[in-house]
């Protein structure tokens, strides 16, 4: 899997930003295919004690024409079929905003090994609820000319009414007067997670893909296993 467009990395942060003022402009905000079967998710973990990074893609199967009352069937039939990984030095600094620039590269080349194409991408991080519009998710989709979601596990912009306590809930992220996400809650009586388009998709599908990988946890299956295998890579790399 190769990106369909790419950009200089090795930037200043005021460079940087320039850069994201000109990547929203290729935005597109509505859903880009007619069915899903298969998804991924990607992850990424930096050491606390070093510079290095853990980056990874796992690919899943997706159930055909599978309806949200359907969850129970949907979690069954997603089954990984590849999943891919590498280890690396970012060299961009923490800046929040700008966190694409640090964690992109390395993602980058994990999508670089995938065979297997999905036909969505899930991120642990944001879509367009970023002051500039250009979460990880955004960002990403347009390098990889591929839609995205961002599901965050905390909010970076936006202000929203708390959703009901029940699963499935949710409630809509605003800046000023723009709808930029929903605030879902995945599970019953837990924090909920911050769901946002990235790329060629919008808002009301990405909540329903994000229900439909829902195996009981907080987060949904496809970034879960992710952030798992990033997790084993990172206690692994200490060991």
């Amino acid at each position: 899997m190769k990106p369909i467009f790419s950009h200089p990395w090795d930037l200043s942060p005021q460079e940087a930003i320039k850069l994201q003022e000109k990547l929203r402009r290729r935005i597109i905000l509505k859903k880009d295919f007619s069915e899903v079967k298969r998804i991924a998710g990607a992850d990424i973990s930096f050491s606390k004690k070093s510079n290095k990074a853990y980056a990874a893609v796992i690919i899943f199967s997706f159930p055909d024409n599978c309806r949200l009352d359907e969850a129970s069937e949907a979690r069954r039939q997603l089954e990984i079929l590849e999943e891919q990984h590498t280890i690396g030095n970012p060299s961009f600094p923490y800046i929040p905003g700008l966190l694409t620039f640090r964690e992109g590269p390395l993602l980058i080349e994990v999508f670089k090994k995938i065979k297997i194409e999905p036909d969505v991408i899930i991120f642990d991080g944001q879509g367009i609820a970023h002051p500039k519009r250009l979460g990880l998710a955004t960002h990403m989709g347009i390098l990889l000319d591929k839609p995205t979601i961002g599901c965050a596990k905390s909010r970076l912009i936006g202000n929203y009414q708390e959703p009901e306590r029940k699963r499935d809930s949710y409630s809509f992220l605003r800046e000023d007067n723009e709808v930029i996400g929903a605030v879902l809650r995945t599970k019953e009586d837990v924090s909920p997670v911050f769901i946002s388009p990235g790329h060629k998709i919008d808002l009301k599908s990405s909540i329903e893909i994000v229900l439909k990988c829902l195996r009981g946890y907080r987060l949904p299956e496809p970034t879960r296993q992710a952030h798992l295998l990033v997790n084993r890579l990172r206690a692994q790399g200490k060991s």
